[in-house]
């Protein structure tokens, strides 16, 4: 058992770096069709043109990520890299309007900018693509537009398959977080134009953005299956397309882990990746700790690929794995013990595939050879203690003491285990199952039982049943006849120790993180077909990155009143209805008002959002989102109230609500939201 302790990264003075480096605010990139992208632009201080490192994302460069931007890429630039970060089209300063995710749009000014990056007199032709999140995926799409001149990428927290691996569905059910990130592309693009990059035409365009802005959430629920909307820009559609080198990070604390392997086992270009314990965040900032010295890493990355140097950094496996540690349940989760890891390469002949069957109530090494059929009902309130299906490094967002909710599931429990068990990979349940009715998930979570019978989720996975053929069909079950299902669980890295038990919890019901089934169905498994497959480790140890966490010197910031999350759940014992609250003051994450202070704007973002079911009816099931948005300075401000609610019957979704505009105490704009979408296997 490995015990850590946090560590604050260090933050570099200007001096320690070989260069010295001006920041350019902004910066015209003119595309071809005359609309202009706004771009920030640090550039180290020498004649001698050097490699250049590019970002494109829609989440305001000037007011948006600044405070994230100035100290990483400030580190590049004082590493010798110049650095353009671009705001997206109809984001930020950008000309025009914004329209939707991933659009080819995107792509073709993405390989523009960097066609113009690649001429300028600064730039020595050496173009590489870096990002997270968003600016994750659109790296690897890029990449795979092949565009002159872009010689390597970084991705962090990314999906290669839009569909399977997105904020939108997950096994083909649909996320509650597809309303909740929808709404947030609301407030974050309800912002108006900076007043002193465009001083003529900042508010006619803010409020042209405002009437072009669509109800993103409504516009993904109109694609409930792996339609031809998901895989463009989903790049294991075809990986050859990829033909640089690509380093890849994420971890076990975020959602978007998965693709870090299904990537590097797809390429056949130099590669490696990284999975630590981390949330959505890039891994210098570490949370859960431990960080690592990411900006490091990275440089060597662009070091070997844009400036040809000989270094270190393919001198290690393939991939490197933080391996958790076992430890106790905890909502807020600042350290994750464990060790690194290897993997020469993916699929590993390092871990093997244990098959255990069960019985009611056990898992077990031996066959089961008993006739057993089980009916699995499950409360539509079972998962309220899940937690966040993406972490952010929020306090209270890891998953709670399962036992809670595994007493609404069935569980199967193996005996103590005599000896410690690692796991690293992708574990897997299958069984012959029956539905009565024609619209029904499974839901399957791996836990880690502690002797005093404290419950762990270490993985979990979903599978709608509709979606048995494929997720590009939706195929109604017929009930009685019986079906083979498979769900696939999460990867994951975990050392069981001795004195614990595995177990297996299966439902077909997960609120508030999955939109229930229209009815609650009654499946008859079929245990004596059921399997449970854990990819046993028996690798090994890794010398792991440096783990003294750098930056630059961090963006001048002011916070002028601290942000919280509250997390609350309540219980209607006449109505038998259950209340998830998450109130989010001063930012969706917590960050409080604050104020940048060498362009003196201000940033407050508040949001509640409140998920509400009967456990007697699953049609009762109700999302609204409360969100305040504002932004400016004296003579610049905007204020936006947004209000939003999902809800469905047996055919239908349902989405309502409105948002309301201000600048400068001026209403300039309110839009009523009413929508309907027609349900398919959901």
């Amino acid at each position: 058992m490995a015990k850590v302790e946090a560590k604050a990264k260090r933050v570099m003075g200007r001096e320690e770096f070989p260069y010295e480096w001006d920041v350019i605010e902004n910066e015209w990139i003119t595309m071809s069709d005359g609309c202009r992208l706004s771009a920030r632009i640090w550039h180290p201080k020498t004649d001698k043109p050097l490699p250049t490192v590019f970002e494109t994302q829609p989440y305001r460069k000037r007011d948006g990520m600044r405070g994230r931007d100035e100290p990483m890429y400030g580190f590049f630039a004082g590493m010798g890299y110049n650095v353009v970060r671009v705001d997206m089209r109809g984001a930020g300063e950008s000309d025009q309007c914004f329209y939707d995710e991933y659009l080819k749009q995107e792509q073709d000014d993405a390989v523009e900018c960097i066609e113009w990056i690649a001429e300028q007199p600064w730039c020595d032709g050496n173009v590489g693509m870096m990002g997270k999140s968003w600016s994750g995926f659109n790296s690897l799409q890029v990449a795979a537009r092949q565009p002159k001149g872009l010689k390597a990428i970084i991705c962090v927290g990314f999906v290669d398959d839009r569909y399977t691996q997105d904020i939108h569905y997950k096994g083909g059910c649909l996320l509650n977080d597809n309303f909740w990130w929808g709404n947030i592309m609301l407030a974050y693009m309800c912002r108006a134009i900076d007043s002193e990059i465009k001083p003529d035409t900042w508010r006619e365009e803010s409020i042209r953005r405002l009437e072009e802005m669509p109800l993103w959430p409504a516009n993904w629920l109109e694609h409930q299956t792996r339609d031809d909307y998901w895989k463009h820009g989903s790049v294991s559609v075809n990986y050859d397309d990829i033909k640089v080198p690509v380093f890849a990070l994420d971890g076990w604390a975020d959602s978007y882990t998965n693709s870090v392997l299904t990537l590097m086992e797809g390429l056949s270009v130099p590669r490696k990746a990284l999975i630590g314990p981390w949330a959505h965040v890039f891994a210098h900032d570490g949370a859960p700790q431990p960080a690592i010295d990411f900006l490091g890493e990275a440089t060597k990355w662009w070091d070997k690929w844009l400036k040809g140097i000989d270094n270190d950094t393919l001198d290690c496996p393939m991939v490197q794995v933080w391996l958790e540690d076992s430890m106790k349940p905890e909502t807020v989760h600042p350290v994750s013990d464990g060790r690194w890891v290897a993997l020469d390469k993916w699929p590993s002949s390092d871990v093997e595939m244990k098959t255990m069957s069960m019985t009611y109530g056990h898992l077990q090494d031996e066959e089961n050879t008993k006739e057993e059929v089980v009916d699995l009902c499950t409360l539509p309130n079972h998962g309220l203690l899940a937690n966040e299906w993406m972490g952010a490094g929020v306090p209270g967002e890891s998953p709670a003491d399962m036992r809670v909710d595994d007493g609404m599931a069935m569980v199967f429990d193996s005996d103590i285990l005599k000896e410690e068990v690692e796991i690293l990979g992708y574990p897997e349940f299958e069984v012959e199952l029956t539905s009565d009715k024609p619209n029904a998930f499974l839901y399957a979570e791996l836990c880690d039982i502690h002797p005093d019978g404290a419950a762990t989720r270490v993985s979990y996975g979903l599978m709608n049943l509709t979606h048995l053929e494929g997720h590009e069909k939706v195929v109604y079950l017929e009930p009685g006849k019986k079906y083979k299902a498979k769900v696939q669980l999460d990867v994951c890295g975990h050392n069981f120790p001795a004195g614990h038990r595995i177990r297996l919890a299966i439902a077909n019901s997960f609120w508030p993180m999955i939109w229930p089934s229209p009815e609650l169905a009654t499946l008859k498994l079929d245990l004596s077909t059921a399997k449970f497959a854990l990819p046993l480790f028996r690798g090994k140890d890794a010398k792991g990155p440096d783990m003294e966490a750098r930056c630059a010197p961090l963006t001048p910031m002011t916070t002028l009143s601290p942000g919280h999350v509250d997390r609350q759940i309540t219980y209607d014992l006449i109505t038998d209805t259950w209340t998830s609250i998450t109130d989010g003051v001063g930012g969706v994450f917590g960050e409080g008002v604050y104020r940048f202070d060498d362009i003196g704007t201000v940033v407050e973002h508040n949001l509640k959002r409140e998920l509400t079911m009967s456990n007697k009816d699953p049609l009762s099931a109700k999302y609204t989102i409360y969100q305040k948005m504002k932004n400016g300075r004296e003579g610049w401000l905007t204020d936006c109230d947004i209000v939003v609610t999902q809800t469905a019957d047996l055919e239908n979704f349902y989405i309502t609500g409105h948002m309301d505009a201000s600048i400068n105490g001026e209403h300039v704009f309110h839009r009523d939201y009413d929508y309907k979408v027609k349900r398919n296997g959901l």
